[in-house]
């Protein structure tokens, strides 16, 4: 690969960085925003999880997750938090 050509892919790679935060800052503001539910907040939760691995992906040489074993660790974490809030609400 010459020169020029690994100029122009990490152009891109920059360009791509530049995406996510952007895309990372609106998720992030989105969340802080306050009146549209558990549902919306959970979906923009799940969208900043997704940008993180994307980050990982393009910037890092390590492997990462794949969108499926992302989707099943955060469905894990989720059902975890789900039965703490339970058990603490039968406490109650």
């Amino acid at each position: 690969m010459s020169t020029g050509q690994i100029q122009v892919i990490e152009a891109r790679r920059q360009a791509l960085l530049g995406q996510l935060r952007t895309a990372e800052a609106a998720v992030r503001a989105g969340l802080r925003a306050p009146g549209f539910g558990d549902t919306a907040r959970a979906h923009l939760e799940r969208a900043m999880a997704h940008l993180q691995e994307a980050y990982v992906a393009i910037n890092e040489s390590k492997s990462v997750r794949t969108v499926p074993q992302l989707v099943d660790d955060l469905n894990r974490i989720q059902q975890v938090m789900d039965d703490a809030q339970r058990r603490k609400s039968q406490r109650i």
